[in-house]
């Protein structure tokens, strides 16, 4: 059989795979990016219309990482012409402990113009969330619609001369002296560099070629809330320590969305059975009912998604030989999408990853 080459082969397109798919043939590589299903699948981590974008973290590197991550939002709106990102607003209230100050004077320092409210005047502002501690307003915050940001990546990247091909596999990788080769299809392919953007499927797929930190793949319950009046709705982050408890919540179309952050089911991404975690939708439904009187607490509808964590919540961004993983891990890589895909392009042209993000 006839193998075909390519320099730069992409598997997986969801947000990252397809960032980076258009990110290496605008810079001049020859690209063939596969997808192991069909466009726009429920299957992976990308999936719906609504992924919080927020300038708001504790950590210094992602604040700058978002501000970089922002701009290029706003570029690849412009190109696609469509908007991808609707700057709503959002807001941080935690458990206590200060965290929304420190927060509030970090994104500061970083040129955000946060504020720190107190809970009447945020209520005042967003009368369908209740507040009882100082609350962080990233005004840089809003909502991010991953399909239609896929659809344009994919539509940029093979106007820029990328091939892609959807229900498409990527399997059998094997290294060689001079790149990789792996089958797709029926077909044997070559390629100088694999970016692999493949989420919970990654682990396996590598089968032990590179050496990943320990990775944790759950299934996360989200649901759907109609509002009792029309409003402003922000992005909301909301902390509880004392419980373990993170929630989150955002405005997509009609309905708002909210889910809890942290725990979910264990499973693997072949395996997941697409089914309700009972404890979670108990917590939400509590917790709507307490903390989101402007919706109705009957949920209008509820779907799963996946999560690919790892132990520190940091991604995984670098290159082994010629497999770059590409891996925005942890709930909290969607913001970040068309920056991941400029910095797995570094990775294929020999640059240096960003130290927090290498392998072991």
């Amino acid at each position: 059989m006839m193998r075909k080459h390519v320099d730069v082969a992409v598997a997986g397109l969801g947000l990252a795979g397809s960032s980076a798919a258009l990110a290496a043939a605008r810079r001049g590589h020859a690209v063939a990016a596969f997808e192991a299903f069909e466009p726009g699948h429920r299957r992976g981590s990308s999936h719906g219309h609504s992924r919080i974008f927020r300038r708001a973290y504790s950590d210094p590197l992602y604040v700058e990482l978002t501000g970089r991550a922002g701009e290029l939002w706003e570029r690849l709106e412009a190109d696609a012409g469509c908007t991808l990102l609707s700057r709503v607003g959002g807001v941080n209230h935690s458990g206590g402990g200060g965290e929304s100050e420190r927060m509030t004077a970090l994104l500061q320092e970083h040129g955000v113009a946060a504020e720190l409210l107190d809970p009447a005047d945020a209520a005042r502002r967003w009368p369908g969330v209740r507040f009882a501690r100082p609350v962080m307003h990233d005004p840089e915050g809003g909502v991010i619609d991953p399909e239609a940001a896929m659809a344009a990546m994919v539509r940029l990247a093979v106007a820029a001369g990328a091939s892609v091909t959807y229900e498409t596999p990527v399997r059998d990788l094997e290294p060689d002296e001079d790149g990789i080769r792996f089958s797709a299809a029926d077909q044997s392919w070559h390629a100088n560099t694999l970016v692999l953007a493949t989420g919970g499927w990654t682990g396996p797929l590598l089968g032990g070629l590179v050496p990943l930190p320990p990775l944790t793949v759950t299934q996360q319950s989200i649901f759907f809330f109609a509002p009792r009046e029309p409003g402003p709705w922000p992005t909301v982050a909301h902390s509880q320590p004392q419980d373990s408890l993170e929630f989150y919540g955002l405005p997509e179309g009609p309905v708002f969305k909210v889910g809890e952050h942290i725990g979910g089911t264990v499973t693997t991404a072949g395996s997941r059975d697409f089914t309700i975690a009972a404890d979670v939708r108990e917590q939400v439904l509590a917790y709507v009912g307490e903390w989101l009187p402007g919706l109705d607490p009957n949920p209008r509808s509820q779907t799963t998604c996946l999560y690919t964590r790892t132990p520190d919540e940091d991604f995984i961004l670098d290159r082994r030989g010629a497999i770059v993983v590409c891996s925005p891990c942890s709930g909290h890589g969607a913001k970040f999408a068309p920056l991941v895909g400029e910095l797995a392009a570094d990775l294929v042209e020999g640059g240096d990853p960003i130290p927090r993000f290498t392998l072991p």
